[in-house]
């Protein structure tokens, strides 16, 4: 038997460390998807040209070399037609090269990989795993779940109520298109897994409101980035506080609630905002970013680096799964605050190395920024003690984990 076989259409920083950890513990037969960068392959070459430097974003270490099955041809044309604006071609669910589209096809190559090898698991995500799952099932072979962000019947009840609350920002709300089929199929795989994983507490409640009984869920926080042990802090006496927002500029993230927090602060605080959105359908963020320093878009370099010069990075989020800007500002020494809809509740400890604050409650957040303005030497104690916990668990802890739960639960299973 060949190990396990994990499936994800794009990867990201948690995939990598899952497939880190299976490869150091021999656990990992095969890694199914889209484009992988790894040293010497196609893509590491083609990634050195300018046209072709997004794909450094999927690179991988060396050690999964001979693991890595890569399915490009759809995301390449994803990515060639979002550049040259054809978006017919990638319309949510119906584009030829929408990103459904690119999740079932990497799933369908996954299962008919099944027909052919065997594995000892399966581990796969939201969205682009169930026919894989339903044929691991036929052939009884374990299948491990990973749900990077809450429930989808979990974030209408959460986030409905802003449609009526907040209606200029529901032009950026996405998630209330996808069909009854994507709906079904979200149910479809969650039916079929033999163990969820999540990776904060708040992911866990949202799946709370499934409608029918649901196999163990276990939350492994994700890894903090290396820590940046040469940050500087500089007093903030005399000056405005920097504030820092990176992520997508949706309603979702609480966005209206920041940017009522700060109004009448821009005396004494200077916001930054980073992210891509619906800027020019949305007449109330355009206005809002006009107000502030806005850059649509850096490299995750140039993001850590902006974390690092910045003195509290603001995630007032509605409705999230994790939150790794979280855990990539904290690694900088740039102290969060966030709500306790984010990974906030399971890495910090509220007003020693970040701060807590009520979801879709501007005071809550006034009330930290302010209390930041009359006592800015607390951004270097809070960030100093951000960084410890930063350095506590990077992401090999996250990683050694992963392969330990998924060693667990086979042993167990083998010994039924």
């Amino acid at each position: 038997m060949s190990g396990g076989l994990v499936v994800h259409p794009t990867g990201n920083a948690n995939v990598r460390a899952v497939l880190n950890g299976f490869s150091s513990h021999g656990l990992l037969g095969e890694f199914h998807t889209t484009v992988g960068c790894v040293p010497g392959n196609i893509f590491s070459r083609l990634s050195g040209f300018p046209v072709m430097s997004m794909l450094k974003r999927r690179g991988y270490s060396s050690e999964i070399s001979s693991a890595l099955k890569t399915h490009p041809w759809r995301e390449l044309g994803r990515i060639f037609a979002q550049k040259a604006h054809l978006n017919g071609l990638v319309e949510h669910e119906r584009g030829i090269f929408s990103v459904d589209k690119i999740y079932h096809n990497i799933d369908e190559c996954s299962r008919k990989t099944l027909l052919n090898k065997d594995f000892s698991f399966i581990y796969g995500y939201e969205d682009g795993i169930e026919s894989t799952f339903a044929e691991a099932k036929k052939m009884r072979i374990p299948c491990f779940y990973d749900l990077p962000i809450g429930y989808w019947r979990a974030m209408r009840e959460y986030l409905s109520p802003e449609m009526k609350k907040n209606p200029d920002w529901n032009p950026t709300l996405g998630g209330f298109d996808d069909s009854d089929a994507k709906l079904r199929r979200k149910d479809n795989e969650l039916a079929m897994a033999d163990v969820i994983y999540v990776a904060s507490s708040f992911t866990k409640k949202t799946l709370e409101l499934y409608p029918d009984k649901l196999v163990p869920i276990e939350v492994v926080p994700y890894g903090f980035p290396d820590v940046n042990r040469n940050r500087k802090y500089s007093s903030a006496n005399g000056r405005k506080i920097r504030a820092l927002y990176v992520g997508g500029l949706s309603q979702r993230k609480g966005l209206s609630y920041m940017f009522d927090a700060l109004e009448g602060l821009e005396r004494h605080v200077e916001l930054t905002v980073v992210g891509l959105g619906n800027i020019d359908g949305t007449p109330v963020l355009k206005s809002k970013l006009q107000k502030c320093n806005y850059i649509p878009s850096l490299s995750h370099e140039n993001v850590l680096s902006l974390m690092a010069q910045s003195d509290v990075l603001l995630f007032p989020s509605l409705f999230e799964g994790f939150g790794l800007v979280v855990t990539e500002a904290m690694s900088q020494g740039t102290p969060v605050i966030t709500t306790e809809r984010t990974c906030g509740p399971d890495i910090i400890e509220n007003e020693s190395d970040g701060w807590l604050v009520k979801a879709a409650d501007s005071d809550s957040i006034r009330e930290r920024i302010e209390d930041i303005i009359s006592h800015p030497e607390i951004l270097a104690q809070v960030g100093k003690s951000a960084m410890n916990t930063a350095a506590g668990r990077p992401w090999k802890v996250y990683s050694e984990a992963m392969a330990k739960s998924v060693e667990k639960h086979l042993k167990e299973w083998n010994l039924e």
